[in-house]
C-alpha cells in the first residue's frame, strides 16, 4: 500500500537520529546545514519550524513529482518566504517541501541516499522488511501484484492515478509521501514508538520529545483548522472540534494520541493511554469531505468495537 503523508514520521525519526548524534539542533537555522536554503527571507527558519509546519514557504510544494532530487532541493531552496510570515508564529502544513529539506540534511550529514538510510536505520532494524521510501525497480517487479494501485474515486468510474501505480512512480524517493509497504509493518513502527526501550534506533526520551504537544492552538492556514503538532507528528486535536478536525483519530482517542495520516487514504496512530496502535490504508481517494467523514467513523468504530469508549469518556482510566 501507498502511505502518502503517513510517511512523514519516518523522516522525523531520521532527523531525530541526527539530533541524537550531535549533528542537528532543533533550534538551529536550516541554512547552517544547507547554506543555499538561506535566501528569499528564509534565513531564520529552524529545524523545529520544519517539523511543526510553521516555516512558511508553501509555494515550494508545487514541484513536479518526477523532478530529480538535486533539482528538487534547488527549487525548494530558491522558494521565498510567504509575505508577512513570521516563522514559528504562524502555521501552514507543507505537503512535501520541508520534508525534502529534512531528508537532504540527513543525506549530507550521513552520506547515504535518503531511501537507503531509512532502509538501513529504521525499516530493517524494526523488521519492516517490505517497507520502502522508493521501491527499487527490481524489487517492484518482484512484488508484482502485491503492489496496490491507487484510484481517484470522486468520479465514476474510478480512475487510476497514473504515476503512483507505475514502476517509475514507486521508485521515486519522496520523504513526505512515497512510503510503501504492508500496513501492518507501519503498525510495527508505532508499536516501537509506544515502547522504544531496548532498541538502538532512538532513545526513549527522544521519542517522548517528538510526540509531545509542541505547537498548540495555532490555526493551520493549509487545513483551515486549529491543529496541534509534535515534532513531525499530529497530536490529537479533538479539543479544537472532534467532528471537524481534519485527519484526526476519531471521537474517542485519548488526548496524548499521536500519529500521522495520508491524503484521503491512510491513518496511523498510537494511543498511549489505551496501549492501542491503529494503522489502515485504503486505495480509493473519494475527495476530502467524504474521506474525513469515513476516517472519523472508522477510527471511532474501532474504539467502540474494542470497548474503549467508556474508558475514554472517563479520561482513559481503564484499558
Amino acid at each position: 500500500m501507498l502511505w502518502l503523508s503517513s510517511t512523514k514520521p519516518l523522516t522525523a525519526i531520521a532527523i531525530a537520529q541526527q539530533h541524537e548524534r550531535g549533528g542537528v539542533g532543533w533550534n538551529e537555522p536550516v541554512m547552517r546545514y544547507l547554506p543555499e536554503f538561506g535566501q528569499g527571507g528564509k534565513e531564520s527558519i529552524t529545524i523545529r519550524h520544519l517539523l511543526m509546519h510553521t516555516a512558511g514557504f508553501r509555494s515550494a510544494d508545487r514541484i513536479p513529482d518526477e523532478l530529480p532530487w538535486d533539482e528538487t532541493i534547488a527549487q525548494i531552496c530558491a522558494a521565498p518566504l510567504e509575505p508577512g510570515w513570521i516563522p514559528g508564529r504562524q502555521a501552514g502544513y507543507q505537503i512535501v517541501s520541508s520534508w525534502f529539506i529534512l531528508a537532504e540534511i540527513v543525506r549530507r550529514l550521513d552520506g547515504r541516499s535518503f531511501d537507503r538510510y531509512v532502509r538501513d536505520e529504521i525499516f530493517l532494524p524494526l523488521g519492516m522488511n517490505d517497507s520502502w521510501i522508493g521501491i527499487p525497480p527490481e524489487r517492484f517487479r518482484g512484488y508484482a501484484d502485491r503492489i496496490a494501485p491507487m484510484y481517484a474515486t470522486d468520479i465514476r468510474p474510478p480512475r487510476p492515478i497514473p504515476l503512483w501505480n507505475t514502476e517509475k512512480g514507486c521508485a521515486i524517493c519522496r520523504p513526505a509521501s512515497n512510503g510503501r509497504g504492508p500496513i501492518r509493518e507501519l503498525g510495527r513502527f508505532y508499536e516501537w514508538l509506544l515502547h522504544p526501550e531496548g532498541m538502538a534506533i532512538l532513545k526513549p526520551e527522544t521519542v517522548r520529545e517528538l510526540v509531545q504537544r509542541h505547537r498548540v492552538g495555532l490555526f493551520d492556514h493549509t487545513f483551515q483548522h486549529v491543529i496541534d503538532w509534535g515534532l513531525g507528528f499530529i497530536i490529537n486535536s479533538n479539543r479544537w472540534g472532534a467532528e471537524t478536525v481534519p485527519y484526526g483519530y476519531g471521537r474517542y482517542a485519548s488526548p496524548d494520541t499521536f500519529g500521522h495520516s495520508g491524503a484521503q487514504s491512510s491513518s496511523a496512530f498510537a494511543d498511549p493511554v489505551h496501549e492501542l496502535v491503529v494503522t489502515w490504508a485504503l486505495n480509493g481517494m473519494p475527495g476530502e469531505r467524504a474521506h474525513q467523514k469515513r476516517a472519523r467513523e472508522i477510527n471511532s468504530a474501532l474504539y467502540e468495537d474494542l470497548g474503549l469508549v467508556a474508558a475514554s469518556s472517563r479520561g482513559g482510566s481503564e484499558k
